[in-house]
């Protein structure tokens, strides 16, 4: 007869004391703990982003007053009589009314081309708080320009104007804007000037591999 085997004399033993299995809590808090990170980081990247956007609305707002200043120098000025009695134009085929619109427009135009470019270099990668801030930045930009225009231009008071310069004498009409759609040159092209330079210029998502399939048999 064999004596029964002891724990110590197991032949499949190699005497080394078994590892203990991994920690299932350990890595599951280890797991929420980079979830928490991840979240915290993508909230701190959406906030920086919000304060940019603010920023840059900020920004291109102001810039409203440099378009308004150079509106009043470079519009047309519309000339006016009065006989005493009413004001008239004092060249009915004059087009200046028309060039005032024009040149607003042109500037807005150029405003925006300028603005987006510079939002780009400012932030290359873009955003949907950055896009915003940029539109409103411009349309408010735009309002800002055409109110300012209005009260650094001519009096709008025609009537007295007309009475303080004179009978026969001709005077500056006020500014005005026509055609209000000219508001919209500034948004438009900063629109579509970012657009073109993101599409161009602007980061890329990095490209998969591409994993071969095999027709199954």
């Amino acid at each position: 007869m064999t004596a029964p085997l002891t724990p110590q004399d197991d032949p499949s033993s190699d005497g080394r004391t078994p590892e203990p299995a991994p920690d299932r809590q350990d890595d599951q808090a280890d797991q929420a703990d980079q979830a928490d990170q991840a979240r915290e980081q993508a909230r701190a990247e959406a906030r920086a982003e919000l304060r940019q956007g603010a920023v840059i609305l900020a920004a291109v707002t102001l810039a409203g007053v440099l378009l308004g200043l150079l509106w009043v120098w470079l519009a047309p000025r519309v000339p006016l009589i009065s006989d005493g009695k009413a004001v008239y134009l004092k060249n009915t085929e004059g087009e200046q009314a028309i060039g005032a619109d024009g040149w607003f427009g042109l500037l807005g135009l150029g405003f925006g081309v300028l603005s987006a470019a510079l939002v780009f270099l400012f932030r290359r990668a873009g955003g949907i708080a950055i896009v915003v801030g940029l539109a409103v930045g411009s349309l408010l930009a735009s309002l800002v320009a055409w109110r300012l225009g209005i009260r650094l231009g001519p009096t709008g008071d025609v009537a007295a104007h007309a009475l303080a310069v004179g009978k026969g004498v001709a005077f500056d009409a006020p500014l005005r804007l026509g055609a209000k759609g000219m508001l919209l040159a500034w948004p438009l092209a900063a629109m579509a000037t970012h657009l073109g330079l993101t599409a161009l210029f602007g980061p890329r998502d990095p490209e998969l591999p591409v994993v071969p399939h095999w027709p199954q048999r």
